[in-house]
């Protein structure tokens, strides 16, 4: 069969429009859709527990447009920032060595003269 099914009397009735979902999906990832929710767990008035969820539903460009880019800094998304965390700490860890070695040599010396 065709989009269209038939009733008695030959009228067309339109049948499922797969392009709808399409519509739909494209539009959310162009214009972004925000969810956003919370659980609050209290007991006799005491609040035992409460978790925010958010949750924001858009194209990659449509979120930067938003100024949402945290997948970019996240070392476990993106081989970049991973790259960019390990020179990171090698570059910390290169100027505490440094630091370091002055007091080390000092130490050093100090123990061949008391020899």
């Amino acid at each position: 069969m065709t989009d269209l099914d038939f009733r008695q009397g030959d009228q067309p009735i339109p049948g499922p429009q797969t392009n709808n979902l399409a519509d739909i999906l494209e539009r959310v990832l162009d214009k972004g859709i925000v969810i956003a929710g919370d659980i609050k767990i209290d007991l006799l008035d005491i609040e035992l527990l409460t978790i925010r969820l958010r949750l924001f539903v858009a194209s990659v460009d449509t979120a930067k447009k938003a100024g949402i880019d945290w997948w970019e800094t996240d070392p476990a998304l993106s081989s970049k920032a991973s790259r960019n965390a390990l020179e990171d700490e090698n570059r910390e860890l290169r100027e505490r060595l440094r630091a370091l070695e002055p007091s080390a040599d000092a130490g050093r010396e100090k123990e061949s003269e008391q020899r």
